[in-house]
């Protein structure tokens, strides 16, 4: 039997530039067949993006951050083949990842604009939001988002061989790299799931312990929190400590100083300026003066605005500086297009099997067809029958989803991170204003601009998260058009699952009722409700906003990341520094680096477990809410020793991570 090649590590070559007449060849080698697509890897994908669509859509309603599933949806992978004796599976298993890994994009695309849907019917009951809507939404936005990166491949991940780091590409490659390794991880991950979700059940379920800590429970912070608009709090769940480990200490770091800056500097500086003004110019429904106001009621009102402003300012930046990216890409397409036989084969010769995506026009085709039935159900099933609004409407959607579709991958490949939302949030802006000079307003005008909102924000993440994909199949040497064609699978998979499961959160907690913080849902319905309904905006503090992710990106701080901070309560944003912390404490404690770095991967294991094992466990308990079972005591809760209860039983959480990272032997 011919040597398995593939079970070797990566090429020394992989993670550089190459140097003249220098090739690449991957680990699966390009003359040969490999099993990739089968009944195995397409089911165990299918079954991945359930779970995680779920899991993803729970957890980012909740704190607003979707996590990235490709990474422990790899270690499955790996671990499922190895219980089963699955020879050379890795082709299989980059099938399985790619199809499951639609998980966390889709929803990305669904949770951070549908949700307003619902949080402004409970203001305007004739507003309806269905099934239908959320499903067709995020899937044609996800098929879109798959047929405008595709002519893009080439440029992303082989021309610019070694000039992009593409972190999440680099850390999922090597788990599937790492074959019995990856196994044995499955284990660690198996156990932190458990840990994760039964600890995130107990308090969502039975409510044991409360799900925030807060200064308020303290007389002395009640006290300052009425007086002087200064509060502290913290949410003790295992899903969002994990999401904090993953993120890492710098950018968890950035984004609770976004948040301290509004709730301890702007907050209180709001009411000590304006004590006995209603400051409501964009919103008559404040009544209230501003010192009159809770901490809490101040930030909604006003802090918020401000970090709408950041979020959208940074998303243009991020799209000035990729400018260079979506011009050459597009001069790539049209020397493709004049030339098919250049697409894959560089001398015009025949296509390697690595080198074979599906034909452009193929994508062509498929890309006007997505585009038609879009316009369709704009036209049909959104607009009211107005073709005007329709035409406009596609037109708008088919050239933002193209033009920021580079500016997803640019982010993916070189920070592992998507400013979705940033760019959603112009797009509704951008939407709105010119829906309303068209004749488009109220409650029409907000339903059609957040379902075109939800088509572009899908498209985007679906678009960022597959250039991961592709990466990883560049490196290990699968079939670009396997991947491509079976990604569709996956997008339908996941679309179904997310509208389904935020219509159950949706009966289950209501969106508007704030019980989950759906932060960028809220964003979106702040941003469109002004713009639709004629009352003005809050042009003033969108203003503070933007200037503000101006100075921070002249001063070189990641507006973004400030920026989204600012936007999300505080006790989302502080376990998120506390996850970080853990982060950086597990890998710096040895002057062995191999060790360090031993322990900080299988941190990162334990993180994804306790990640998806919370959020899961989140939607199970939603779902037994939904039929009834509440045995949670509302008494208890509000008895302040139930958050003394939930600071111990944190504690105790941060112990076993620290220690069950640690407890590992280096890789040397």
């Amino acid at each position: 039997m011919e040597e398995m090649h593939e079970q070797l590590q990566l090429p020394e070559n992989a993670l550089r530039e190459l140097r003249e007449g220098e090739q690449y060849e991957p680990l699966m080698r390009p003359g040969r067949e490999y099993a990739e697509v089968n009944a195995w890897s397409v089911a165990w994908g299918i079954v991945m993006a359930v779970i995680f669509s779920a899991a993803a859509a729970y957890l980012g309603l909740k704190v607003g951050q979707v996590f990235e599933a490709a990474i422990p949806i790899a270690i499955i992978a790996v671990g499922v083949s190895t219980v089963a004796r699955r020879q050379g599976a890795l082709g299989e298993n980059v099938i399985i990842q790619s199809i499951g890994a639609c998980s966390g994009s889709v929803v990305a695309g669904a949770i951070f604009t549908l949700p307003a849907l619902y949080i402004l019917q409970s203001k305007y009951p004739e507003m309806t939001a269905d099934f239908v809507s959320i499903f067709l939404s995020s899937l044609l936005g996800g098929v879109l988002g798959i047929l405008f990166m595709i002519p893009f491949r080439k440029y992303f991940v082989k021309d610019m061989h070694g000039k992009y780091p593409f972190p999440e590409a680099t850390a999922t490659t090597q788990v599937l790299v790492s074959g019995q390794k990856g196994g044995d991880q499955a284990k660690p991950l198996l156990i932190a799931g458990l840990v994760g979700g039964l600890y995130d059940f107990i308090v969502a379920t039975f409510g044991w312990w409360n799900e925030n800590f807060t200064t308020r429970c303290m007389a002395w912070g009640e006290t300052v929190a009425d007086k002087a608009k200064l509060v502290f709090k913290v949410n003790t769940g295992a899903a969002v400590l994990g999401l904090g480990y993953i993120v890492g200490l710098k950018y968890a770091s950035i984004i609770t100083i976004g948040s301290l800056c509004v709730w301890w500097i702007i907050v209180p500086a709001m009411a000590l300026l304006f004590p006995d003004t209603v400051l409501n110019q964009w919103d008559p429904s404040i009544t209230t003066a501003v010192g009159d106001m809770s901490p809490e009621q101040i930030f909604r009102a006003y802090g918020k605005s401000i970090g709408i402003g950041g979020i959208a300012m940074a998303g243009l930046i991020g799209i000035w500086k990729s400018r260079g990216i979506i011009v050459e890409a597009v001069k790539r397409i049209g020397k493709t297009n004049a030339d098919p036989t250049r697409h894959a084969g560089d001398e015009g010769g025949p296509v390697l099997r690595t080198d074979r995506d599906l034909p452009m026009k193929m994508i062509a085709i498929g890309a006007l067809s997505t585009i038609l039935v879009t316009f369709l159900f704009f036209w049909l099933g959104v607009m009211q029958g107005n073709l005007l609004f329709a035409v406009v409407g596609i037109l708008l959607v088919a050239f933002i989803a193209f033009l920021f579709t580079t500016v997803a991958a640019n982010a993916i490949a070189i920070v592992g991170s998507n400013p979705v939302s940033g760019m959603t949030l112009m797009t509704l802006i951008l939407a709105s204003v010119v829906m309303v000079a068209v004749g488009l307003s109220g409650t029409g005008g907000m339903v059609a601009a957040l379902i075109m909102g939800g088509v572009v924000c899908t498209a985007l993440s679906v678009a960022g998260s597959f250039i991961t994909d592709l990466k990883i199949g560049y490196w290990l040497g699968t079939t670009p058009a396997k991947q491509e064609t079976w990604k569709f699978l996956g997008v339908l998979v996941s679309a179904a699952t997310v509208g389904g499961v935020m219509i159950l959160l949706n009966e289950t907690y209501d969106f508007a009722s704030g019980e989950l913080a759906a932060p960028q849902a809220n964003a979106m319905a702040a941003v469109i409700e002004p713009l639709m309904s004629g009352v003005g905006a809050p042009w003033i503090l969108y203003a503070i906003g933007a200037v503000l992710a101006l100075v921070l990106t002249w001063c070189g701080v990641p507006a973004l990341a400030f920026a989204l901070g600012m936007f999300i309560p505080l006790e989302l944003n502080v376990p998120l520094v506390v996850g970080g912390a853990v982060n950086w404490y597990v890998t710096t404690r040895s002057r062995n680096e191999s060790l360090n770095k031993a322990r900080g991967e299988r941190g990162t294991l334990l993180a994804s477990g306790f990640i998806a094992g919370g959020a899961l466990m989140g939607v199970v308990s939603a779902l037994l809410r939904y039929l009834n079972f509440n045995p949670i005591n509302e008494a208890w809760l509000g008895n302040p020793f139930s958050e003394v209860c939930s600071l111990v039983a944190y504690a105790l959480l941060i112990i076993y991570m620290v220690k069950a990272s640690i407890n590992v032997k280096s890789n040397n």
